[in-house]
């Protein structure tokens, strides 16, 4: 069926045959379809997600934290949402929509969850008093410009890269509109950060995390970054911070098992992780 030749009903149902790529997964109901225990770390945060821009903003932070000398250990694990291990009981626990990320902090009694990746970076930077602002209008500042990248996010990669990469047909029509909200978000930021270092001011926050995931591949979203100086300045500065290498590496190991890297692999990740800490590597536990 064409374009053009779609009629929507009045009434939608839904047809089990029409998922595109994901159809195996993509369902109109909630809640667990199986039985899943996750699996348990040493440390109090347990963070179970995917190598997605959403899912590294939570890594970012943490490697952040623990940079900054917090006491964030973490234990990583993948969810594969291509298997459907977010529609498992233990996922759906945590977080009842089903999406990664999802933290759960044992450090509370009883723990606590938290979903939806901007909640998850309010409640770290509340829980370690860090990259939140103090002053009241910066820190409404800051907020605002959280919010802005969770409704943006469909826009920023989401639209156009469902459109562009998984719909069934390459269709002009969405592909140019999504494109065009991308150039016209990227404006936002550059128009922005013409005026500041980072987002909300002088100061690294959560806001500047937050964006940061989903700017990353704004070659594959149509776009040329030097078309936005200001935005080019601003993300090739966070890109040399450690901690957002080390948020990115861990994030890159969420893409598959860490259990099924090389021994070379896992000793190079390992590496980066935790000999640039002042802290040891930990012998058992941990994401390797």
């Amino acid at each position: 069926m064409s374009e053009s030749t779609y009629t929507p009903p009045k009434v939608w149902t839904w047809d089990k045959g029409n998922g595109g790529r994901f159809a195996n997964i993509n369902r109109p109901v909630s809640g667990a379809t199986h039985e899943q225990v996750l699996p348990e770390g040493e440390h109090p945060l347990q963070l179970h997600s995917l190598a997605t821009p959403n899912g590294v903003k939570v890594t970012v932070m943490l490697e952040e934290l623990l940079e900054l000398g917090r006491p964030a250990d973490y234990d990583a694990y993948l969810i594969n949402i291509g298997e459907g291990q977010q529609f498992g009981s233990g996922f759906v626990d945590i977080n009842p929509n089903s999406k990664i990320p999802a933290l759960l902090d044992r450090s509370t009694t009883p723990g606590t969850r938290v979903f939806e990746s901007g909640a998850i970076l309010l409640y770290l930077a509340e829980k370690f008093d860090a990259f939140v602002p103090k002053d009241p209008s910066v820190r409404a500042e800051c907020y605002s410009w959280l919010m802005w990248q969770m409704g943006s996010a469909p826009y920023l990669g989401g639209g156009f890269g469902h459109f562009y990469a998984y719909a069934p047909e390459k269709w002009q029509y969405p592909i140019d509109r999504f494109a065009m909200e991308v150039k016209r978000q990227l404006d936002v930021l550059d128009k922005t950060l013409a005026e500041r270092t980072y987002l909300c001011g002088d100061d690294y926050t959560i806001a500047d995390m937050i964006c940061y995931p989903w700017c990353v591949n704004w070659a594959g979203q149509g776009q040329d970054i030097n078309d936005f100086k200001y935005f080019k300045r601003w993300f090739e500065a966070l890109s040399e911070r450690p901690g957002v290498q080390r948020g990115m590496a861990v994030g890159e190991t969420l893409r598959n098992d860490p259990a099924a890297l090389s021994n070379d692999e896992r000793a190079a990740l390992k590496a980066m992780l935790y000999n640039q800490r002042a802290r040891p590597a930990p012998e058992t536990g941990g994401l390797l």
